[in-house]
């Protein structure tokens, strides 16, 4: 794609796409601030209380990142040549780097679950038997709410109880990859904190849904959140006056997370226009949150094609994710109208 285009107008490419209100600008501005790395930087210490008593922990850690949340806990958890249990379309093994295997020497298990979530039964069957010297110690499950990969399909509450009662059966560590958590909580009406329940540790992004330009909050009890201070420290994560970056995450918390309903309603009118668009078939139906993976026919064109046609000629950005496929994230910058003009411009370009 030429280098000139202009930024998009309309960015479906990501939830990570949105930038921070003027709200939110405002108490970035007015944050109050001190030392994060001494624990001495009172906002970041208001963000942590808020998430702990969001997710029901005792304890928490901000972050610049979710990436660096599941780096952080797989090291805590996991010693080099043990083993992990997940999925096969988790983030952490597709756009993480390599992260679990270049920092904490992690292997991995991989289930084949549908639309991203697995069931107790299939991590019973691939845990390694104790007493064998020779396989790797199956030692954690991870999960991911809601299921990136999967269409955004939200982890159900009676799925995260099967499989962290096999987890705990076994003495496994439960870790929820919780990105989109609270995506899952607006959409269910299930509380964060019941989510949370089964979990040994977990993170939120404030980066996405919420609206924040940038970090996490990593979640457990307090001796996890205890040695996962080391290892912040060790990747590089601690910072100093963080309150600046902190104070727009006790903004989105307390604005930003019902209105994520929103976000909801105009993946689903984005999904419903797409259906109806010759040429695009929705791949996992009417989406559960704010994602909405969609395909090209290959007798039309490619999703490449499709997407330099779009974002020239209409200034309408999708992200592609295959040959012939899109993910289409909404946020808080897409309003209504926002997704009329992309159904109008994908069926212009449909058409032509």
């Amino acid at each position: 794609m030429p280098s000139i285009l202009p930024p998009p107008r309309i960015d479906l490419y990501s939830d990570t796409k949105s930038k921070p209100s003027p709200g939110m600008r405002k108490a970035i501005a007015n944050a109050d601030v001190g030392d994060e790395q001494r624990d001495e930087d009172p906002t970041v210490r208001k963000l942590q209380e808020m998430t702990c008593e969001l997710l029901g922990k005792e304890a928490s850690l901000f972050l610049p990142s979710g990436t660096m949340g599941n780096a952080i806990a797989y090291r805590v958890w996991v010693e080099p040549g043990q083993e992990v249990i997940l999925d096969k379309t988790c983030h952490v093994l597709h756009s993480e780097a390599g992260g679990p295997a270049a920092l904490s020497g992690v292997m991995t298990r991989i289930l084949d679950g549908t639309e991203g979530i697995f069931t107790g039964k299939q991590v019973e069957a691939a845990i390694r038997p104790l007493g064998r010297y020779n396989v790797p110690q199956s030692v954690m499950v991870s999960i991911e709410q809601t299921a990136n990969a999967g269409g955004g399909a939200i982890w159900p509450l009676r799925s995260i109880e099967d499989v962290g009662a096999v987890a705990n059966a076994h003495n496994l560590t439960l870790h929820m990859d919780g990105a989109r958590l609270l995506n899952a909580v607006v959409a269910t009406n299930i509380s964060a904190e019941a989510y949370a329940a089964q979990c040994d540790s977990l993170w939120i992004d404030l980066s996405k849904g919420l609206g924040c330009p940038v970090g996490a909050v990593l979640a457990g009890s307090a001796d996890f959140i205890h040695r996962a201070r080391r290892f912040k420290h060790q990747f590089g994560g601690a910072m100093r006056q963080a309150g600046i970056i902190a104070a727009a995450g006790v903004y989105a918390l307390e604005n930003n997370v019902e209105r994520m309903a929103e976000d909801h309603a105009n993946a689903r009118k984005l999904a419903e226009g797409i259906a109806n668009t010759k040429g695009l078939s929705l791949e996992f139906g009417l989406p559960q949150t704010n994602m909405v993976y969609f395909n090209v026919a290959k007798d039309r064109m490619t999703a490449q094609e499709l997407h330099e046609k779009l974002w020239a000629d209409h200034g309408i950005r999708i992200g592609v994710s295959g040959a012939q496929r899109f993910r289409a994230v909404t946020h808080i910058d897409i309003s209504a109208a926002d997704v009329d003009e992309a159904l109008r411009g994908l069926s212009a370009v449909m058409m032509n």
